[in-house]
């Protein structure tokens, strides 16, 4: 259950951040704490933040029943189950997930009694979030907290934070977070797009939807039922995709498909900037790749803005945007190419987010990340002496995609991201697999990871040498960013195929992948590791392991993994 998850994690990555939690200051429990700013942040000083300043504040309420949820979206989602493929409406979600009448009572009393009138508004499709906009010193008093201002010392974001905040204790079952407030969550880091090495002439080396059609069967047919079919890309870090470069690489690559472009979805202050100059290259990726791929699929564009409040840099702000659209006009595939380190989000954020993504699943939506380019230092190579898994990776109802490269694939060693959570145990569909490899490993690692942890990836595709166009240029690139929008092509053509054949789309993804049926669909990948931290990091070995996954999807295969 996600709720008891959240437990274990407490109890298995204790940290000073939420060691104070339940801790009595005189009427208030602390809810978090971190025990010094980070070393990525440096603090602006006392006067780096007036008492009139202005805070946008998110209080997150406590779920009707998101234990429920859970057993519902893994039923909805699991191929043995006589509930698979009856995903839930809006309306059904709501019921979990919507606060009890008492918990919105006891809140809005309890904001009401601090001067903060009429009722806060909702930012979630469920009302279970509410936003405030209060003066530091209002927000001072109200959470016992001591807010500062604090930049990232890499993007020169500017944060306001406070180091331990807390609530009254008879609130405690009612709120389950409040942020951002202890949250120094760095922008989110892309997961790719490295320049690549020369190229030899071969399709080993030089990866583009031909290559792709070749090596993973994938079908150059057009989709025939897009209309109620659409595959998003989810754009972040002022990233746009380019019309232009998309026709010069179609033009290219796929010259059957020209005239195909994209819609754009504009987000918390996104952009559509055509500039050739302001070219994306990781958005003219993700969006050259799923247009390229997905023969046929409607693919918008969701650039997301540095308007978002979510504490997470719109991560959550996406999900909710999506679950309020309508059925048929809302993705049925949501692909993602950046991400964080989990140790980066405090985890009932870390855990909110999931939440999030498990919404999407029993919607009939299926998440899909890229792991990460840093092997087992995280979304990015960096200096650590424990392995740093990367999130949501370790989100249980996401699908997190690893890299490969060569005919045939071996793992993308310089890249794919892959571990062990910290936050969230092994999931059920996966606890074979991990016994299995943790068990191979011995005394190797001992201490570096958590062995009873979620593993990443769960599958793996192409992520080196792959040929985009940018700025009116080609040129190649490596990382997971690669992977991502290749495999979510490939489920939005299976879900093409199963809405012609008149049944549910795919939804969550992993109990279908991990089944018996299922891992059939993926060539092995057994050779290559993900070094990093000073190690070789983990091996691909035969069976799931956490640099490769289940291994690379063979389309035919899928189909007839789902009946077709």
């Amino acid at each position: 259950m996600l709720l008891t998850w959240l437990v274990l994690a407490l109890v298995s990555c204790a940290k000073a951040s939420l060691a104070a939690r339940n801790v009595d200051v005189g009427s208030m429990v602390v809810l978090e704490r971190v025990s010094a700013i980070p070393p990525a942040f440096t603090h602006l000083g006392t006067g780096g933040v007036s008492a009139d300043e202005e805070l946008t504040l998110r209080i997150a309420l406590s779920h009707s029943d998101i234990e429920g949820l859970q057993e519902r979206t893994y039923a909805v989602s699991d191929p043995a189950n006589s509930l698979y493929g009856g995903h839930l409406s809006t309306e059904e979600i709501a019921e979990f997930v919507q606060p009890r009448p008492e918990t919105l009572s006891a809140v809005t009393t309890w904001l009401t009694s601090h001067g903060i009138s009429p009722v806060p508004t909702s930012v979630s499709p469920f009302n279970d979030v509410l936003q405030i906009t209060i003066p530091v010193r209002q927000a001072n008093v109200l959470l016992g907290a001591d807010f500062q201002a604090f930049v990232h010392e890499t993007s020169g974001t500017r944060m306001v934070r406070t180091l331990s905040y807390g609530i009254p204790a008879k609130m405690e079952s009612h709120i389950r977070y409040v942020h951002p407030t202890t949250a120094f969550v760095p922008p989110p880091a892309r997961a790719a797009t490295s320049p690549s090495a020369a190229i030899p002439a071969s399709c080993a080396f030089d990866t583009n939807p031909g290559c792709l059609q070749d090596v993973f069967g994938v079908p150059s047919a057009k989709a025939n039922h897009s209309s109620s079919n659409v595959l998003a890309v989810a754009g972040y870090a002022d990233q746009y995709a380019n019309e232009a470069d998309l026709a010069q690489f179609l033009d290219n690559t796929r010259p059957d498909l020209v005239g195909s472009t994209f819609s754009v979805m504009m987000l918390a202050g996104g952009a559509n900037d055509q500039s050739i100059f302001e070219a994306g290259d990781e958005a003219n990726l993700d969006i050259q790749y799923t247009v390229g791929v997905a023969s046929g699929v409607p693919v918008t564009f969701i650039s997301v803005g540095n308007n978002t409040q979510d504490g997470v840099s719109g991560f959550i702000d996406i999900v909710n945007a999506i679950l309020t659209m309508p059925v048929g006009k809302r993705p049925t595939v949501l692909s993602t190419s950046y991400g964080f380190n989990e140790q980066d989000l405090p985890v009932p954020l870390a855990v909110a987010m999931c939440n999030a993504y498990m919404q999407l699943g029993a919607a009939g939506i299926s998440a899909i990340f890229a792991s990460g380019d840093g092997g087992v230092g995280g979304v990015q190579s960096t200096t650590c002496t424990q392995f740093v898994p990367s999130a949501p990776g370790g989100c249980p109802f996401i699908t997190s995609v690893g890299g490969t490269t060569n005919v045939p694939p071996h793992a993308a060693s310089l890249f794919s991201s892959g571990g062990f959570s910290n936050y969230f145990p092994t999931p059920s569909y996966q606890t074979a697999d991990v016994t299995k490899y943790v068990d191979s490993l011995g005394t190797l690692y001992q201490g570096l990871y958590n062995k009873s942890g979620r593993g990443f990836p769960d599958v793996s595709a192409a992520s080196h040498d792959i040929e985009i166009v940018w700025e009116g240029d080609v040129t190649f690139v490596d990382g997971t960013s690669c992977a991502s929008p290749i495999f979510a092509s490939i489920i939005a053509l299976v879900n093409d195929r199963l809405i012609a054949a008149g049944k549910p789309v795919l939804g969550f993804l992993n109990p279908l992948l991990y089944s018996t049926q299922g891992r059939s669909a993926f060539t092995d990948v057994t050779s290559g590791n993900n070094p990093g931290c000073n190690t070789n990091g983990f091996s691909a070995t035969a069976g799931w392991d956490p640099v490769t996954g289940l291994g690379t999807p063979n389309f035919d295969a899928l189909l007839t993994a789902v009946g077709l």
